[in-house]
């Protein structure tokens, strides 16, 4: 895990080579065939980790593209056998092995229905690959450790990529800067180490990273972590912070992280142990970078944490119990 973290700005540079027309990612052909088609609504389908890589894409189109989103369950088409009528939709499978049969499944039926479809993932002979009407390949190589880190932010500049983001050309750099802080990490890690149970939040770009580092937590380190949005923690569940319950919160610049401002507030009322994380934090603070592209690197340090955190513990992040690298549901 130590290693393939390491390994993420190599990976970006590698995507940002090879995003242009006939290259190896196949970024560009995508990218093409999506602006073809004009697509009036699109539908994402992922799982587990790469279910949070679809969450960011879905702010990304919704609020840089205009179009409506939705996140499919993919038990509507297999268990329940629903057939819909998807012409001029865009349906995004992403997965880093391209090898859930659900996700398949999910995929042939809005293929049948009309759909146009892609498929991104870390294995372009995958049956997910190879099914789709376009692939993107994120060039991640392969991912041995059972916590996703390189496959997970391939996916979300893939991703961005795929629907026109621009400006990235920095963020290996940026990237490079910030993992090369994982002593100041290893020293928060030890606050956690007798932690029960925590809670992470963030609002708009930053929620899809509070759901991964949660995660991260659960599966590397066995704490029962839970994600929250900022709006929703403030419907109900700030019942649950207390000085026991550390709070992770996810804050950059722009319109997220100004509209996180009332959620710090109360958490401040009640008197949580707050640990914030990003461009507008006041304690893990990160470079700024465009608000679409500030979830690369949020996520770098609590990738960082929650291996710190489980090696404190005594266990193995490589090999979380009863977990394997790919599962397949159905």
């Amino acid at each position: 895990m130590a290693a393939e973290t390491a390994e993420q700005p190599a990976v970006w540079r590698r995507q940002l080579a090879e995003a242009g027309p006939g290259g190896a990612s196949g970024l560009a052909e995508a990218a093409e065939l999506v602006r073809r088609r004009a697509p009036r609504f699109v539908l994402l389908v992922a799982r587990g980790t790469s279910d949070h890589a679809a969450l960011y894409a879905k702010y990304l189109v919704e609020i840089t593209l205009g179009l409506p989103v939705g996140l499919v369950s993919p038990s509507t088409y297999t268990a329940y056998g629903r057939r819909p009528d998807l012409r001029d939709v865009l349906m995004v499978a992403v997965s880093q092995s391209g090898g859930s049969p659900d996700l398949l499944r999910t995929l042939e039926v809005a293929k049948a229905g009309g759909a146009l479809t892609v498929s991104v993932t870390n294995n372009a002979a995958s049956a997910l690959a190879t099914t789709a009407d376009a692939h993107v390949d994120v060039l991640a190589g392969p991912e041995r450790a059972v916590a996703a880190t390189k496959s997970y932010t391939a996916q979300l500049l893939a991703l961005n990529l795929l629907f026109g983001g621009a400006g990235a050309d920095a963020l290996p750099d940026l990237g490079d800067a910030i993992l090369a802080r994982d002593a100041e990490l290893a020293a928060l890690a030890v606050r956690y180490r007798f932690a029960e149970r925590m809670i992470t939040t963030g609002r708009g770009y930053s929620y899809p990273t509070a759901r991964e580092a949660a995660l991260k937590l659960m599966e590397t380190a066995y704490v029962s972590a839970q994600a929250f949005s900022g709006a929703d923690l403030l419907h109900g569940p700030l019942a649950l912070v207390e000085p026991r319950v550390p709070v992770l919160a996810v804050t950059s610049a722009g319109a997220g992280g100004q509209a996180f401002a009332p959620v710090l507030d109360a958490l401040a009322e009640r008197r949580a142990d707050v640990v914030t994380v990003g461009s507008a934090a006041r304690d893990v603070v990160l470079p700024e970078t465009a608000e679409p592209l500030a979830p690369l690197l949020e996520i770098l340090p609590f990738q960082l944490l929650a291996r710190h955190v489980a090696v404190d513990r005594g266990g193995d992040p490589d090999a979380p119990r009863g977990l394997r690298k790919v599962t397949e549901t159905l």
